[in-house]
């Protein structure tokens, strides 16, 4: 905390002293001056009026970033890399909070709720809790999701015929509307059974519901899915960009659902094998 001329002060705690020492060194090998001094009293500040200058600097701080996250909630959904940016700012703000500045409590319910607004998504968000189901309650079903089916609706797809329901049909429909029909279960779409929750693409979700997060090829699937569905960059797997470019492929060949589907399945047959070779 800059307090007169070329004075500083911060809290003596021993992360401090040390930066302060290094400062210091750093300082007088470049062949300048410098000071560090144990002050137990400074004239004309008491110990009340250090910490509410202390206060004050993180307040304004915590407030600055607290509209920069309303400002981008007020213009939609922000990008993982946006959220990120704004989490490292609090983090180096929170580490420079010596006293517990009021504003801390505002700038992190203000990220709360951006980092909500990214996973809210009309077309396949839920408004209740989901069902239970048994794995005996995923057999012989007709499964349905929305048209134009892509990453997280194809992995789905593929994850669900070939270790859910071997026997599953799919049904493709326009979305929100859709009231589903006895033996149906539906996925990826508004109110869905399997969908996205919290920070979870629908991939995940089935994953977790059905039992299936345990296998390590399939979890390492779901970490590029994802990544390619949500945005988020939270896995970085280096095979993302291959997978990425391969169900894009599947997309411009195929405008058929099904087709996409069996287009994809031998390929991510192949995603699975090498990943389970990767974790025996």
């Amino acid at each position: 905390m800059p307090l007169k001329n070329a004075v500083h002060v911060l809290p003596r705690r021993e992360e401090n002293e040390t930066a302060f020492r290094d400062l210091l060194a750093e300082i007088t090998t470049s062949g300048g001056e410098a000071v560090l001094i144990d002050a137990q009293m400074i004239e004309g500040q008491s110990d009340v009026e250090l910490r509410q200058l202390f206060d004050a600097a993180r307040d304004a701080d915590y407030n600055e970033l607290a509209q920069a996250a309303r400002q981008l909630l007020e213009t939609g959904p922000a990008s993982g890399t946006e959220i990120s940016k704004l989490q490292r700012r609090l983090s180096e703000i929170v580490r420079l909070d010596f006293f517990g500045a009021h504003g801390r409590q505002g700038a992190e319910a203000a990220l709360r709720d951006l980092d909500e607004k990214r996973y809210a998504h009309p077309d396949v968000g839920r408004t209740g809790q989901a069902a239970a189901v048994s794995p005996a309650d995923l057999k012989h079903r007709v499964w349905v999701t929305r048209r134009g089916v892509h990453v997280d609706r194809i992995a789905c797809a593929w994850l669900i015929r070939r270790f859910i329901d071997p026997h599953a049909s799919f049904k493709f429909v326009d979305g929100r509307s859709y009231a589903s029909d006895a033996g149906e279960l539906r996925f990826d779409m508004a109110d869905a059974e399997f969908t996205h929750e919290g920070d979870r693409c629908s991939f995940e979700t089935l994953l977790l519901r059905a039992g299936l997060d345990g296998d390590p090829g399939l979890a390492a699937i779901g970490e590029i899915i994802h990544d390619l569905d949500i945005g988020d960059d939270k896995f970085e797997r280096p095979e993302t960009p291959g997978l990425s470019a391969m169900l894009s492929g599947v997309c411009a060949t195929f405008d058929d659902d099904l087709q996409r589907i069996a287009g994809a399945g031998d390929a991510l047959d192949g995603f699975y094998a090498y990943f389970t070779r990767q974790n025996p």
